[in-house]
This record gives C-alpha cells, sequence and structure tokens, in this order.
C-alpha cells in the first residue's frame, strides 16, 4: 500500500489528466465517478461516497458526513465543480480530515479553469 505523499500525487496526477481530458464545467458526481475509475486503473483501492461518524457528548452519528473519494482508506479527496473555491470548501475537507483522524486530504475543484487553480492540499496539525 503506497504511502501518503505517493497516493496524494497519483491522485493529483489523475486528476490533472481529466480535467486536461473533459475540461471544466460537468456536474461534481461525474468528476467523482470517472476520478474514481481512473484511480483503480492504477491499482487504487477507491471507495465512493465514504460515511464519517460524529461523536459528540457519548453521542454518535454514523453518517453526519461523506467523504465523496476516500483512497486506499489513507486519502480523503473531497470534489467540487464550481467556478471559485469559497474558505468553505477546504474547512469542510479539513472537519472531514479531523473526525477520521487522517493526517492529508485533497480538495479538488473541477469548475475552475485551470486544474492547478483547482487543486489544494490540506493537512489536519490535529490529528487525535
Amino acid at each position: 500500500m503506497p504511502e501518503i505523499d505517493a497516493l496524494a500525487t497519483i491522485a493529483v496526477d489523475c486528476g490533472y489528466k481529466l480535467h486536461e481530458g473533459i475540461g471544466p464545467g460537468l456536474l461534481e458526481s461525474v468528476y467523482e465517478a470517472l476520478l474514481a475509475e481512473s484511480l483503480k486503473r492504477r491499482g487504487l483501492n477507491v471507495a465512493r461516497q465514504v460515511p464519517i461518524a460524529v461523536t459528540y457528548d457519548g453521542m454518535t452519528l454514523n453518517e453526519g458526513f461523506r467523504a465523496d473519494l476516500m483512497v486506499e482508506g489513507k486519502l480523503i479527496i473531497e470534489l467540487k465543480s464550481v467556478e471559485h473555491m469559497m474558505p468553505v470548501h477546504s474547512k469542510q475537507l479539513l472537519t472531514y480530515l479531523r473526525l477520521a483522524k487522517l493526517p492529508v486530504g485533497l480538495l479538488m475543484n473541477f469548475g475552475a479553469a485551470t486544474f492547478k487553480e483547482g487543486v489544494k492540499r490540506i493537512a489536519n496539525n490535529h490529528i487525535e
């Protein structure tokens, strides 16, 4: 199983090729399905719409959130298809990482004019 940085590199490469191949403007669900298949073709285990539990005050909500893609059980990829990313998008991914106790995630916006301006690495510095 590749390390997290190797997974992120493969994911960014697949995302870049997808953006270059079909361009911006499609529904997020289309990019999600195509990126998942691209990652699987690279030999990675990928799950879509993975539930992330929320625990608070002794209560657990098993499906508080859903991560778009989970790669090898280590890397969350959150996808967007919007013209401009908003600060809330990074906060959303950081929340997922904290709840899942994972160190790194990727935010990929396929609505941007170029993939470079639409991809962002988010690090969870508060792993418990």
